[in-house]
């Protein structure tokens, strides 16, 4: 058999979501909770404008999911710790010689390097409960790896960071040929673009040490969206710059260079921890839309729109405020899993 991902934009079956539960990332006081909730449900119910929504809700919030959630998202109850789907969930993946098979890829979770903070062995088991409750052969993986670590174009190409696949805390005995190998034999993908690294705000303590969801995704073969900082004050002005000079010189599984698109991060440089991340990369590509990350900053939040909407023909980008999200870690993307249609389906 040979398993392939499909790309984003591929038609799907349904979203998959994790409601928060009490915790590290869920905050310390109320008005911290409420806004995780709120910021959780509102993804989903935009979520579910475009397409169906399944919702993993730990025992302890049956009757909070519930409420805020109503009859339009499915809920399926299931120990729930950590919360961004994308990472702990399955990879879905399809064979092209099997046409009605779907396959979930189990990658070891971990935590993000099993940092004193994570809390993660509830979750870890999602690729499995979600396998099963879906009818997908389990393809499981010995790399440590997370979905908001990969970025594929469905026709080969995978975008990785050396310092999240190659992380001495994840992989300590991996190198490139071991990662592409296994990318190879799990999603089919057939050639690795590495980036160098992630942005500056990721290296924090509570962050992923370099997703690439937050810095590069491919809208379509050949075509790339990269994050772009703006000001000279902040220091991903230059790692931005490097990355694009850098994949300015990669070409994908077919051999061609990249158009590479510019997604100008929104003005603001700062919050109360230090310099943001704050990126439109980290949208989710659903049926008939995107739903784009918003940062309260009306005229980069429209720019940004019009660039998706560019990128994705056809498509409406809705926007979702996503300032209490990456002030937890992460986005949009982060907090999502994509379930393809099978083509005995469409």
């Amino acid at each position: 058999m040979t398993w392939r991902m499909p790309a984003e934009t591929a038609p799907h079956d349904r979203t998959w979501m994790a409601f928060p539960t009490a915790g590290t990332t869920l905050g310390e006081s109320t008005a911290d909770h409420e806004e995780a909730y709120t910021a959780w449900t509102a993804v989903a119910h935009a979520v579910a404008e475009f397409e169906p929504v399944t919702m993993l809700v730990d025992p302890t919030e049956r009757e909070r999911a519930a409420q805020r959630l109503g009859s339009g998202i499915t809920q399926v109850e299931a120990p729930v710790d950590e919360y961004w789907m994308r990472d702990h969930g399955p990879t879905f993946v399809v064979d092209d010689e099997r046409p009605g098979v779907l396959g979930a890829v189990d990658w070891i979770f971990n935590g993000w390097g099993d940092h004193e903070w994570s809390e993660w062995r509830k979750s870890a088991e999602h690729a499995r409960i979600i396998a099963e409750l879906v009818g997908a052969e389990l393809v499981s993986s010995v790399l440590v790896n997370e979905g908001g670590g990969i970025h594929v174009d469905g026709a080969g190409t995978v975008l990785l960071t050396e310092t999240v696949q190659l992380d001495p805390r994840r992989n300590p005995y991996a190198d490139r040929a071991r990662v592409e190998a296994e990318m190879a034999r799990t999603i089919g993908a057939t050639k690795a673009v590495w980036l160098s690294r992630g942005l500056t705000r990721d290296y924090d303590d509570f962050g992923t040490s370099g997703h690439v969801d937050i810095v590069a995704t491919l809208a379509s073969p050949g075509r790339m969206l990269l994050h772009r900082q703006d000001s000279t004050e902040h220091p991903d002005f230059e790692v931005t710059r490097d990355l694009r000079a850098q994949l300015s010189q990669e070409t994908d599984a077919a051999g061609r260079s990249f158009e590479i698109l510019d997604l100008p991060a929104p003005a603001a440089i700062r919050d109360d921890e230090g310099f943001v991340d704050w990126s439109y990369v980290n949208h989710l590509v659903v049926n008939g839309g995107v739903i784009a990350c918003g940062f309260g900053d009306d005229r980069a939040d429209a720019a940004a729109r019009d660039v998706l909407e560019a990128a994705y023909p056809g498509r409406k980008a809705v926007t979702v405020d996503a300032r209490p999200l990456f002030a937890r870690g992460g986005g949009i993307h982060c907090i999502t899993q994509q379930q393809p249609s099978l083509p005995s389906a469409r």
